[in-house]
């Protein structure tokens, strides 16, 4: 009897050991397994890595995910070859099922980030014209935000339903999901209206990464566009947070919605006895002599004379809003020295002056000369300067006149022609007749 119940002792305790030993060993065995094929798998796509950068971008995002994505599924199948059922492994298996499900969650988020990647890469930023790069660069980044959302929101889902509790509730709330989404809509509108925001100035063009705009009377640089917000940066190196639906709702400036090309103003308030044909000659010179300028348009014009003083207005080009600002500097610069170097009596002065003394009684004041009276040229004609100003292509103080080019950015700000005009008049006087 003694015999017998050692003998059942004994296999009793050899089964304990073997129900110990031999899953820790399909275990150790199944994680050797998994670090084997993924090393094979990342030596596969080296290879390949080699002459495709695509290639490269994969093996370097999706090693570690794959890596984990291995080692749970070889567990999991150690663990149901090595083991019966129970209720402890049921509970590992529940823990791999949501390791598995954050495992994958993060190999298709890899694996997107990898085709996103190569989108960036075939459209550069670092190039002169780069208006469409940018635009899909834009497009990008809010896309890979919204691919990360959505496999957050996949994967907790998926978790939730592996408990049976959840599963209830589940259902529970697709029962009464009318009301839970007027309820969620009320609760989340700003936010759900600046995700909208945010996907409208995605996918409408209206700005894109590397703009240039003016918002808030801050100049500066869209450096990140999100689902809820702008950041633009300030060319003070500071960083002006806006949330998105600021650009659907509030005016802005974009200098680059078309072209990078812009013009910059630099105003001067001088005396009166200010040489301007001088003064006209030396902004010449001045733009002649920088490479900031692009040699589109450079003039100088006398816009204001009220008050006492003279407003001289220089009118330069560059190809781009950082060359401009540098370009403005550098002019307003080499005027002032200019004007103390060379004009110094037309730096701004005050002046007071009395009135005359009124003639004695019975002698008449001496009527002064006439001057004469000004030629105006004809509306439409052109006199021998004007046409001898075209083709030269000499120095002109005129913005919209007074050569090819002026009389051609003039048409951009023309209006509508007279035969426009006239359509719109006879669809009115059409609309007015049919009115009862």
């Amino acid at each position: 009897m003694t015999l017998l119940l050692r003998g059942a002792t004994d296999e009793t305790v050899a089964d304990d050991v073997q129900g110990v030993v031999v899953p820790t060993l399909s275990l150790l065995a199944a994680v050797v397994v998994a670090y084997l094929a993924a090393t094979l798998l990342s030596v596969l796509v080296r290879r390949v890595a080699r002459t495709s950068a695509v290639a490269a971008d994969l093996s370097r995002r999706s090693r570690r995910p794959m890596r984990a994505v291995l080692l749970v599924v070889a567990v999991w199948i150690a663990l149901r070859l090595s083991t019966d059922p129970s209720d402890w492994t049921r509970t590992v298996e529940h823990v791999l099922l949501i390791a598995l499900i954050i495992t994958v969650a993060w190999l298709v988020g890899s694996l997107a980030f990898v085709l996103e990647d190569a989108a960036l890469q075939r459209y550069r930023i670092d190039v002169a014209d780069n208006r469409h790069a940018r635009r899909v660069r834009t497009q990008v980044q809010v896309l890979r935000r919204i691919t990360v959302a959505i496999l957050v929101l996949c994967a907790i889902a998926a978790i939730l339903l592996t408990f049976p509790s959840a599963r209830t509730l589940g259902a529970s709330l697709l029962a009464s999901a009318g009301l839970i989404s007027i309820v969620a809509g009320l609760a989340a509108q700003s936010s759900l209206a600046n995700v909208f925001a945010g996907l409208q100035l995605a996918f409408t063009d209206a700005i894109r990464v590397d703009d240039v705009v003016v918002v808030s009377d801050q100049w500066g640089r869209i450096e990140e566009i999100t689902l809820t917000y702008v950041v633009v940066h300030v060319w003070d190196d500071r960083r002006l947070i806006l949330p998105s639906t600021y650009f659907t709702t509030t005016p802005f400036e974009n200098w680059t919605r078309r072209a990078a090309d812009l013009l910059g103003t630099v105003e001067l308030d001088v005396d009166w006895e200010v040489p301007v044909e001088a003064m006209r000659a030396e902004l010449a010179r001045l733009l002649q002599d920088t490479d900031l300028w692009d040699r589109r348009v450079g003039i100088l014009q006398v816009t204001d004379a009220v008050g006492g003083l003279v407003r001289v207005r220089a009118l330069a080009s560059a190809v781009d809003a950082p060359t401009l600002f540098d370009l403005r500097c550098y002019v307003r610069e080499g005027l002032v020295g200019w004007l103390q170097r060379e004009a110094p009596q037309s730096l701004p002065k005050t002046r007071w002056e009395g009135t005359a003394p009124a003639p004695a009684s019975g002698r008449r004041a001496a009527r002064p000369e006439t001057a004469p009276t000004p030629s105006l040229p004809v509306p439409g004609g052109w006199s021998a300067d004007d046409t001898q100003t075209i083709q030269t292509g000499g120095q002109d103080s005129r913005l919209f006149t007074g050569s090819i080019d002026a009389l051609e950015r003039s048409r951009h700000f023309s209006g509508p022609g007279q035969d426009v005009i006239d359509e719109r008049e006879q669809a009115a006087g059409d609309t007015e007749g049919r009115q009862p």
